[in-house]
């Protein structure tokens, strides 16, 4: 009886904690007051993450019409949504965004080239802040641009995949917006030379 009576206890006990574990977010959402964002704990600091506003969003308020598809990056979610020309494909991509609001550039640009296999160079007020970065990272495993690269027509502004997954959901981008690489080639397949980019 005894043996029965701890086995119960322990049921109780571990389901009971087990709730508690999971109510935990949800309470520390509403501790919180905000709503819209998770704290995520780094080793050497605290990340604020967006979560409830990467949702899926109507193109009109952002574009007059979809003429050669549409890419709308919200820099605040951390999202790129995109908008095939016929209406037909719609995607919702998690991204890296820069690092800080002087890097952080907004407005209307296109997408100018796509690079299939992209070569890096730091440009020259990433490698004043960078003196011990390379000169040159050619595509590979290595390269900080990924596996496929769209250009934009803004000097140095790319959409573009990364090998190191962790920076995708943050600020962390010396100003272009970072993609996962699967997430990168497939966008880089429905996108064209002279879609249309929004970055709010």
């Amino acid at each position: 009886m005894t043996t029965s009576t701890s086995k119960t206890v322990g049921r109780r006990a571990f389901l009971a904690g087990s709730a508690a574990m999971l109510g935990a977010p949800a309470l520390a959402q509403s501790v919180n007051g905000d709503g819209t964002v998770e704290i995520e704990r780094d080793i050497s600091k605290i990340v604020r993450r967006n979560v409830s506003s990467f949702r899926s969003l109507d193109w009109r308020p952002y574009f007059s019409n979809l003429n050669n598809g549409a890419i709308l990056v919200d820099t605040t979610s951390r999202a790129l949504h995109y908008w095939s020309e016929d209406r037909s494909t719609y995607k919702l991509y998690p991204t890296s965004v820069p690092l800080t609001e002087d890097l952080t550039r907004r407005g209307r640009t296109r997408i100018v080239l796509k690079d299939p296999e992209p070569d890096w160079r730091p440009t020259p007020s990433m490698k004043q802040r960078n003196p011990e970065w390379p000169d040159y990272v050619p595509p590979g495993p290595d390269n900080p641009l990924g596996t496929r690269a769209l250009h934009l027509s803004w000097t140095y502004y790319r959409i573009h995949g990364t090998h190191d997954t962790r920076k995708i959901g943050r600020r962390s981008s010396n100003g272009c917006i970072g993609l996962y690489n699967e997430h990168i080639e497939q966008l880089y397949e429905l996108a064209n030379v002279g879609t249309q980019v929004l970055l709010i």
